[in-house]
């Protein structure tokens, strides 16, 4: 399904039937062939956007996945990365994916669930990629907080917001469509998969920063373009710490 190389269409019904975990164990080997891998235009977009911020000694991509955004942060900081996940199966390919390299910084890769991060406050810089939707609402405070202990003081936690879907759009009724299905999903089938696309709101991300310790901004990645209206496609979000541990 998608390219040659990617999931058949019984392996993702298989993978949505499991749980997040085992779901992306089977999902692993084929997830870089399917769209919902973070683009490379986006993610380059982010690495220009955040250079100027720094410089940065250590980086931790959470949720990382299959390691697209651990390879931004190869790009962004000299000394050590991080990618953090609780999957094995993405840990495994992210492995085989970003191999060590003359010059480049070390790579550890760490399972763990990002809402218990088994970190002292080291990084400068925290990323994160197309995972949110993993998370509840009532969850997000308690992880927000758990990114920011594992931050220094003044170091930033990033990641991009797209803006949301023209109400009425073909995007906006699949999105839509695709909550109403998971929350079906989950009603009648355990475990859980949860993955919602329509609960991660700007204005609730960024009053959920503040009150974990963070100073937000927001900035346009104007390379990706404006809607109509004159919006940006795109924010950056860039969250400082600045406060001692909230939670």
């Amino acid at each position: 399904m998608f390219t040659p190389l990617g999931p058949t269409f019984r392996e993702l019904t298989v993978q949505a039937l499991s749980s997040i975990e085992h779901g992306y164990d089977l999902l692993a080997p084929k997830f870089d062939q399917t769209p919902f891998r973070t683009p490379d235009h986006l993610l380059d977009a982010v690495v220009r956007a955040v250079r100027p911020l720094g410089p940065f000694r250590a980086g931790l991509d959470i949720c990382c996945g299959t390691g697209a955004g651990t390879g931004v942060l190869r790009q962004l900081c000299a000394e050590r990365i991080t990618g953090v996940d609780f999957s094995a199966g993405m840990l495994t390919a992210a492995r085989s994916s970003l191999p060590d390299a003359p010059g480049a910084p070390a790579v550890d890769w760490v399972r763990a669930d990002a809402r218990a991060l088994p970190f002292a406050p080291v990084f400068d810089l925290a990323v994160s990629f197309g995972a949110f939707g993993h998370f509840l609402p009532g969850e997000r405070p308690a992880l927000f907080a758990q990114v920011h202990r594992a931050l220094r003081p003044g170091g930033r936690f990033v990641f991009p917001v797209p803006a949301p879907p023209r109400v009425g759009s073909r995007a906006y009724w699949t999105m839509w469509g695709f909550d109403a299905v998971m929350r079906v999903r989950n009603l009648l089938w355990h475990p859980r998969f949860v993955m919602y696309y329509r609960t991660f709101r700007l204005p609730d991300v960024v009053a959920e920063l503040s009150g974990a310790g963070f100073a937000v901004e927001l900035q346009p990645l104007r390379e990706l373009g404006r809607l109509p209206d004159g919006s940006p496609r795109c924010r950056l979000v860039v969250a400082r710490r600045i406060s001692q541990d909230v939670l």
